[in-house]
């Protein structure tokens, strides 16, 4: 029963994402609205904002910093989860 909960789990899952595919903008097109609003936006204001000259660091570190931290968290947690399970199996 356990593994078909988890196969049907993913499944919804999967269709979930399949359903909003169709509304991503291509890839590479000038018209998708991070190309017209947010890009425009680093590029002319992100060292008046920031201070920083460079362009990707003042993304990476001023507009970006709670995602990147968030990103490190988790792959921080999945690396320690991964190291518990080796850890059990091996003893």
């Amino acid at each position: 029963m356990r593994r078909y909960l988890a196969i049907l789990s993913c499944a919804l899952f999967f269709a979930i994402l399949a359903y909003g595919v169709p509304d991503l903008p291509d890839l590479g097109d000038p018209d998708a609205p991070a190309n017209k609003h947010v890009a425009q936006r680093y590029i002319e204001g992100s060292y008046t904002e920031s201070g920083v000259p460079n362009i990707v660091t003042a993304v990476l570190a001023n507009y970006r910093g709670y995602d990147t931290l968030g990103e490190t968290a988790v792959i921080f947690t999945a690396g320690i989860t991964v190291m518990l399970l080796i850890r059990r199996k091996w003893n």
